[in-house]
């Protein structure tokens, strides 16, 4: 059984919408969503890769939509900030060369209902996902993911907002937050890293302000103290970013987008897959179930794994892991009840949580910057299992 370490600081970053990764991400998100948009059973594998004013687009894809894959493309790159072709990478002066063809019709039989052996929708690929949540952050995040992401979306919140005060700002920029824990509890920040695409008049002391003045808007007032440590802009310079300055591709970042290093992570990316591809949408399923044991106070901490094989629609494993914080007798017993309330079949996953139907407030677009977990406009971020889940746990010995 895992165990809480009692004195110990832990590391997590993210990046900006503006991060060449990201951008490709978000490409390959917004294609998704407008297939979906028209045509609800779209097959969708879009990978992107983001370069110096190129921008290339591949995969696989099988669907009755009529997308403009380049308006798409263009179109996110715009809403970005990347609109000045002297950064090298511009929604007005980028390429997009696009290479899609259809999903394999041996990964297609396996998955589609009509075609499969059992029946049953089977789960689109072979492997393992994993989900988390955790009670030290009211959004039940790992705490230096969660500070890290809210550092990035609130300058990019200001650079859209306010352009003419913050024009100095770029769209490219990472962060790094480390937190001091106790016994599984946050004690204070230890450090603080953003790195900020900037134009070449940016004057150091203005975005060393701005970045202390975000800090203390996202971080929680109890865990800033006077030892904090900043690194801003470290190396002194960052005008050349985005995808002029590192090529970006689709995939690239899955540890920020999932728990910042925090549990494990079972090596599949998300942007640009249907919902048909378990690797998405089981780990969505998987952090539900987590975020609701945990709301249900069933555990402090809360890990679920689960396992698949291609075509199969039953899962071949299901793995619980509390840390030691669950409140019953043993996480096998807490299995039991994760079955009880919840089925993980690709099929009722994607019913569940209402996959097919971006577009009541959320989309895939928005999940692919600033992570996938920890905002309640997702439908796997909903706390609605927790009775559910309180009442089946009490047939079942507690600690």
């Amino acid at each position: 059984m895992s165990k809480i370490k009692t004195d110990h600081i832990f590391t997590s970053e993210s990046v900006s919408e503006g991060h060449p990764d990201k951008v490709s991400d978000q490409i390959s998100d917004a294609i998704l969503d407008a297939c979906l948009m028209q045509d609800p059973d779209s097959r969708v594998a879009c990978e992107t890769l983001c370069t110096t004013d190129l921008i290339v687009i591949s995969g696989e894809i099988t669907t009755n939509a009529k997308v403009n894959w380049q308006d798409i493309a263009l179109n996110v790159v715009r809403e970005i900030g990347y609109n000045d072709e002297k950064v090298g990478f511009s929604a007005d002066t980028a390429k997009v060369i696009v290479a899609i063809h259809k999903q394999s019709a041996d990964i297609s039989q396996g998955v589609t209902e009509a075609t499969n052996s059992t029946g049953e929708q089977g789960a689109g690929d072979q492997g393992m996902m994993f989900g988390y949540a955790s009670d030290e952050t009211e959004e039940l995040m790992p705490a230096p993911i969660i500070y890290a992401h809210r550092i990035v979306e609130r300058l990019a919140e200001l650079r859209h907002n306010q352009p003419e005060k913050y024009s100095f700002l770029r769209p490219d920029s990472k962060s790094q937050v480390s937190v001091h824990y106790k016994d599984g509890i946050p004690q204070h920040i230890e450090s603080v890293v953003v790195s900020h695409q900037h134009t070449p008049d940016m004057n150091m002391d203005d975005l060393t302000a701005l970045v202390k003045q975000v800090v203390k808007e996202v971080i929680p007032a109890e865990l800033i103290d006077d030892d904090i440590v900043y690194y801003i802009n470290p190396t002194g310079r960052f005008e050349i970013g985005g995808p002029h300055g590192d090529t970006g591709l689709t995939g690239r970042k899955i540890i920020v987008d999932t728990y910042g290093g925090v549990g494990s992570h079972g090596g599949g990316a998300f942007s640009g897959k249907d919902p048909s591809k378990v690797d998405r949408s089981a780990a969505y399923m998987c952090r539900y179930i987590a975020k609701n044991i945990v709301g249900a106070k069933l555990a402090k901490k809360c890990e679920i794994q689960v396992a698949y094989a291609i075509g199969v629609a039953e899962p071949l494993s299901i793995n619980v892991d509390t840390y030691g914080t669950g409140k019953l007798k043993n996480d096998a017993d807490l299995e039991k009840v994760i079955r009880q309330c919840f089925s993980l079949k690709p099929k009722a996953i994607v019913e569940t949580l209402s996959l097919k139907k971006p577009g009541n407030g959320w989309c895939y677009r928005d999940s692919a910057a600033y992570g996938h977990f920890g905002r309640d406009i997702f439908p796997w971020e909903k706390l609605d299992k927790v009775a559910e889940l309180q009442k089946a746990a009490e047939n079942f010995e507690c600690k």
